[in-house]
């Protein structure tokens, strides 16, 4: 039939098919070829008119079916990037960016719901301009974005300047006019009974938005809608686990700490019913801890370490830790750690303070399982130390029933005190020098701790008449005075420590008689204002016999007597006390006076005739000048004493 025309006014069989051909491509028929075609056959207008427009229909349902084929091939495409499901971010960006292909719009953008703020803010955009748009936040109840959420349906305006029916806000209308956006279309995206955000697609034209457009558009938010649910669960699946995964370190954690505190707990036990000591605590608890623990008294003095350790944290801070510890009951964190020392729990039996635990730096976290187990530690060295006191206490009660006896002037308690001494591994030979100390109250059972750790060996300590006091082996007696005062200075943390010791004794039977001397003599002292010495009590015999009825007399007579020269030479920065001494010494003799100190005769006249103006005529005369000797000697005493380290 090619080349022929048919026959009663057909069609041909070529134009046909060139007619299949166009509606087949689904374009639009822009140069109007079908007529071109129609009028080479001899058809009257009206069935050339038919013919055209249902060719024309043809092709719109190609181009539709077309486009709903790559639709869903979008779709499909968009469901498999949905599967794998890396990143969100870039997958919601991707999908928008595909909405803006397909939809053909100027804008597409995406607006998630906030749910701290319930606001709808811009997630991710394609085609826009204004960077103000990509941080749009709409909030509740307003603009289109506003109604879409709340209706969970489809909005749209060919003209959004004249949309009336929804709340503006100017910030939205700024924005919008700033992109210039006249036509705007916004679908729910809804899963789970919620609302997460709006997808949009607008045009800087109008436009009346198709319900194939509303209809795509609808079926990216669902998959949007999808991806953001999904990105949620897996976000709250994973916080989840992490924090099951994370309560489950804690526990672990925590058990771990459970059996460290048990084993800490049951070994300290054990030590307490063997009669351990500090040292056990210290190194029971180091061990647990992988810190090094020290163990300190009440005056800061290293009682034990754990790892044999001679050295001490001392420091302003450790020690407000540790009354810090004493005010609250409670183990006490230092932040950041002063010398490798991390904590301090103070070491307390009811209102006594018997000392503090140190812990230093390690591996073990010091968590609430280890500051309990510290404070426990605590409370046993608390318990040992006053097991340990109640023993020597007992001992010392023993000893110093023993010393009693000894230093009694009553011969009657000497009554087979040799073997006595000997069954408390005494020998009595050995008790030869008597040495007193002067404390102050608080000091004073640090005090009888350092005596007892001094004569133990060999020798006798204790309360005597309320005063500290040791018999020991036979020394020097300044020598035995200067090592007892260190050894209590250092024991009781203390540089106020007054010791007094007389001189050896040949017999038992004299150490009470050496015992009432230096008794005496440090009462005297310590009257004087002399409050840390190493005093030899011969030296100062005959002061000590005038003033052992009162002792408290003798500063008195020093003022009543040389008042007025000491109160002159304070007011005028003179010494008339030192020519006075010299004067003293000399026998009333200014020649050797002034040979004495070096002067000329009559300088020390000069000051002689003053000291007269100040005591009265007659302190030269015999019984006067005695009681100016005497007085000179006690103050020149007391300072060369106040003097010394």
């Amino acid at each position: 039939m090619s080349g022929s025309g048919p026959p009663n006014g057909g069609v041909s069989v070529e134009t046909v098919l060139a007619l299949l051909d166009l509606a087949s491509t689904g374009m639009p028929d822009e140069h109007d070829a079908v007529a071109e075609l129609l009028s080479a056959e001899q058809l009257d207008a009206a069935a050339a008119a038919q013919v055209g427009q249902r060719v024309r229909e043809l092709q719109g349902a190609v181009a539709r079916l077309h486009r709903r084929g790559q639709e869903l091939s979008a779709l499909f495409s968009s469901a498999r990037e949905l599967a794998a499901l890396h990143d969100v971010d870039e997958l919601v960006s991707g999908l928008v960016r595909r909405a803006h292909d397909l939809a053909g719009t100027d804008v597409t953008y995406l607006s998630e719901f906030d749910e701290r703020t319930r606001e709808l803010r811009v997630r991710s955009t394609a085609g826009v301009i204004a960077p103000a748009f990509r941080r749009l936040r709409v909030p509740p109840h307003t603009g289109l974005a506003g109604k879409v959420a709340e209706t969970r349906a489809p909005q749209w305006t060919s003209h959004y300047a004249q949309l009336r029916d929804v709340p503006h806000a100017e910030s939205i209308d700024s924005a919008v006019q700033a992109e210039g956006l006249v036509s705007i279309l916004g679908v729910p995206m809804v899963a789970g009974g919620h609302v997460l955000g709006v997808l949009f697609a607008a045009n800087r034209s109008e436009h009346a938005f198709s319900p194939e457009e509303v209809a795509l558009l609808s079926a990216f938010a669902d998959i949007v809608a999808v991806v953001l649910q999904t990105a949620r669960l897996l976000s709250q699946a994973r916080d989840a686990a992490d924090e099951t995964q994370h309560a489950y370190a804690e526990l672990a954690q925590h058990v771990a700490a459970m059996e460290r505190a048990g084993q800490v707990h049951e070994e300290l036990t054990a030590a307490v019913l063997r009669g351990g000591g500090a040292t056990d605590v210290a190194r029971t608890l180091g061990d647990a801890l992988e810190r090094p623990v020290l163990i300190v008294d009440e005056h800061h003095a290293l009682v034990a370490a754990s790892d044999g350790s001679a050295a001490v944290v001392d420091s302003d801070p450790v020690r407000s830790a540790l009354a810090e510890s004493r005010r609250s009951g409670r183990c006490t964190l230092l932040d950041p750690p002063v010398d490798g020392c991390s904590a301090a729990v103070a070491v307390l039996a009811g209102d006594l303070v018997l000392g503090g635990l140190l812990i230093g730096d390690g591996a073990v976290e010091l968590g609430a399982v280890e500051l309990r187990t510290i404070e426990r530690a605590a409370q046993i060295t608390a318990l040992l130390t006053l097991k340990q006191d109640a023993v020597r206490y007992a001992e010392d009660r023993v000893r110093g029933e023993l010393l009693n006896d000894v230093l009694s002037p009553d011969v009657r308690r000497h009554s087979d005190l040799a073997a006595r001494l000997r069954a408390r591994r005494v020998r009595p030979e050995d008790l030869r020098t008597v040495v007193v100390v002067a404390v102050a109250p608080e000091h004073r059972r640090a005090a009888l701790r350092a005596a007892h750790a001094l004569a133990s060996a060999s020798g006798l300590s204790g309360e005597v008449e309320g005063v500290v006091t040791l018999v020991l082996p036979g020394a020097d007696p300044r020598e035995a005075a200067a090592l007892v005062r260190d050894r209590v200075r250092a024991g009781a943390g203390t540089d106020e420590v007054l010791a007094v010791a007389a001189r050896p004794a040949d017999t038992l039977g004299e150490l009470s008689a050496r015992f009432a001397a230096v008794r005496d003599c440090s009462r005297v002292l310590a009257a004087l204002g002399v409050g840390s010495a190493a005093a030899d009590a011969d030296e100062y015999a005959p002061y000590t016999s005038m003033f052992a009825g009162d002792p408290t007399a003798a500063l008195p007579f020093v003022d009543r007597v040389l008042g007025p020269v000491l109160r002159w030479d304070a007011d005028r920065g003179t010494d008339l006390l030192t020519t006075l001494r010299h004067f003293v010494d000399c026998n009333a003799s200014p020649v050797r006076a002034a040979r004495r100190m070096e002067v000329h005769t009559n300088t020390v006249l000069q000051r002689i005739e003053r000291i007269t103006s100040l005591l009265g005529e007659s302190w030269r005369e015999p019984e006067p000048f005695f009681r100016v000797s005497v007085a000179v000697r006690l103050e020149g005493l007391r300072r060369r004493l106040r003097a010394e380290p």
